[in-house]
């Protein structure tokens, strides 16, 4: 997994546990109004999470496409589990899913993304939600966005991204619009301010 592979370097990024919010002339149509939660910088590359962008299925659709439960179980599940926010994660591995919780979840394989923030992407957490027993706060992401060594920076430096420091209520916020707005005023920004032509000084 990409995410392990920048956890284990020794040397860690400037954007560990930051947001990167997409400029207006953000090119790559995949990240176009963008908030993307970065779980990972080195200078191997970098690893993070689209987390306003919705996903056209269901988490009751993952349980059954799963095998965790058949159409019987899932209509008895309580409605909180049924709307269990799935989110389009990004580009990569489009098919593999991934939860992103607070820490007061923890099974051998979630690995601690910030103080209070830990990543889990087999299904003992699926099972765990499932059964009410997951963590306080959660969100499954299926795919990630993902960089390789230097392309984050040389994106950002080109007037891609802003960057500021993460907000968990924010990544957990269910309300996926006016999300990237959200953003922008954690930072005392504007959609209005964005040029999306590069300036630098």
């Amino acid at each position: 997994m990409v995410f392990s592979t920048l956890r284990d370097k020794s040397e860690r990024g400037f954007l560990d546990g930051q947001f990167l919010i997409a400029m207006p002339g953000m090119k790559d149509g995949n990240f176009a109004r963008a908030v993307v939660y970065v779980c990972a910088h080195s200078p191997a590359g970098a690893m993070g999470f689209i987390i306003n962008r919705p996903q056209p299925i269901s988490f009751t659709d993952v349980l059954l496409h799963l095998k965790l439960l058949d159409q019987t179980e899932a209509i008895m599940l309580p409605s909180d589990t049924r709307d269990f926010p799935i989110l389009s994660g990004g580009p990569v591995e489009t098919g593999r899913g991934f939860v992103l919780h607070t820490d007061d979840f923890v099974s051998e394989s979630s690995i601690p993304v910030s103080d209070e923030i830990s990543l889990t992407a087999t299904l003992d957490i699926i099972r765990a939600i499932c059964n009410g027993r997951g963590p306080a706060r959660a969100t499954m992401l299926l795919g990630y966005a993902g960089w390789g060594a230097g392309q984050l920076e040389l994106e950002i430096s080109n007037n891609g991204w802003l960057n500021c420091p993460a907000d968990d209520d924010l990544i957990f916020d269910r309300a996926l619009d006016g999300k990237y707005e959200r953003a922008l005023a954690s930072m005392g920004v504007s959609p209005e301010m964005l040029s999306s032509e590069a300036g630098h000084a």
